[in-house]
């Protein structure tokens, strides 16, 4: 079948809802330069049935930065990181509410406080949870959490509290994944996803791409990923940061990889939001915007230890592109549904 033909049968087949097989991932995955344009106006019909030209943007803030017991082979804050970056403890109120207030004017969807841990204690849940009520407050901004494994009466507080989702990534396979964390289990993660999803959080999972994982392990990643219908899938690039057991991953990945794979995505969880994270302009570079016909959320302005592309820089593009910059209040649902997002 020409190929053009070919990726706009896939996107049929996705936008029914149908499943699409390994041998057809694996075509995506396969596809070359000269026909990748094919594979991305196929894809962004699937975008734009599900999220239509609608932007959204997120801002995180690293509210402990360094201090992680994990042993997380990409992660300059892990405890086997020698990486060279800030190292504190929680911050404080105001810093939380000062950060929320630029990603309020930055048009952010959502501002997302991470903490660098094993999982959250109960002091700082506490915490969070009385940042959160006082962000919802004051700011008017939905609020996502990333506060490592918890419980579901964890999850529960911060349910309570307004915290809108909840992000832990699955990072890679389940079976790639003790090449890159020995201290805790794919399984772990998975069991915290779920517990949070009981305690009635939407969740926010994604992966990291460029760890030396197979393109079995990027299929498997994508699989998992509709097997587990996140309302948020965070696509992160690796960051292969001195002092990192994983610094010697230079960027194994072209601007083209990385749009097969965001592709992949897509076609296989079209109606979720599919995020541009982090290295996205290290990993993209030019080639950015096409990214855009996939993905329909962006990080902005850094990511936990590294910098990322500002704001402002982020409008220019969204809006070069013609793509429409939404905000939102913070109880609308989040999921791409023509419905959701009309």
């Amino acid at each position: 079948m020409e190929h053009n033909h070919y990726f706009q049968a896939l996107a049929d087949k996705s936008i029914a809802g149908e499943t699409l097989t390994r041998t057809e991932c694996q075509a995506i995955l396969h596809c070359s330069d000269t026909h990748l344009l094919d594979l991305l106006s196929a894809t962004f019909r699937v975008r734009e049935h599900f999220c239509g030209r609608r932007m959204h943007l997120h801002m995180l803030i690293n509210a402990k930065s360094g201090l992680c017991p994990e042993d997380c082979h990409y992660c300059s804050q892990s405890r086997i990181s020698t990486a060279d970056i800030e190292r504190y403890p929680m911050v404080s109120m105001q810093r939380l509410l000062e950060q929320a207030h630029v990603a309020k004017q930055a048009r952010c969807r959502r501002y997302c406080i991470v903490i660098s841990t094993r999982g959250a204690t109960q002091r700082e849940i506490n915490f969070i949870a009385q940042a959160v009520r006082r962000i919802r407050e004051e700011v008017g901004i939905a609020c996502c959490c990333s506060l490592g494994l918890i419980s579901e009466e964890k999850a529960h507080q911060l349910y309570e509290a307004g915290v809108e989702q909840y992000n832990h990534n699955i990072n890679t396979s389940e079976q790639y994944y003790p090449q890159i964390c020995t201290t805790h289990t794919y399984q772990d993660r998975i069991e915290t996803l779920q517990g949070a999803r009981r305690a009635g959080l939407k969740l926010c999972s994604g992966a990291i791409f460029g760890q030396g994982e197979s393109e079995e392990d990027i299929i498997d990643i994508a699989l998992a990923l509709r097997e587990l219908e996140p309302q948020s899938i965070p696509v992160n690039f690796l960051f292969a940061i001195k002092g990192t057991p994983f610094e010697h991953y230079k960027q194994s990945l072209s601007p083209n990889d990385c749009l097969r794979i965001l592709c992949l995505i897509r076609l296989l969880n079209p109606g979720q939001e599919v995020r541009l994270s982090a290295a996205r302009e290290r990993y993209l570079r030019s080639l950015q915007p096409l990214a855009l016909y996939v993905a329909n959320s962006v990080f902005v302005s850094g990511y936990l230890t590294e910098p990322g592309e500002d704001y402002h820089e982020t409008w220019q593009m969204i809006a070069d592109l013609g793509f429409e910059l939404e905000e939102h209040p913070i109880n609308e649902e989040t999921t791409c549904t023509p419905d959701a997002c009309s």
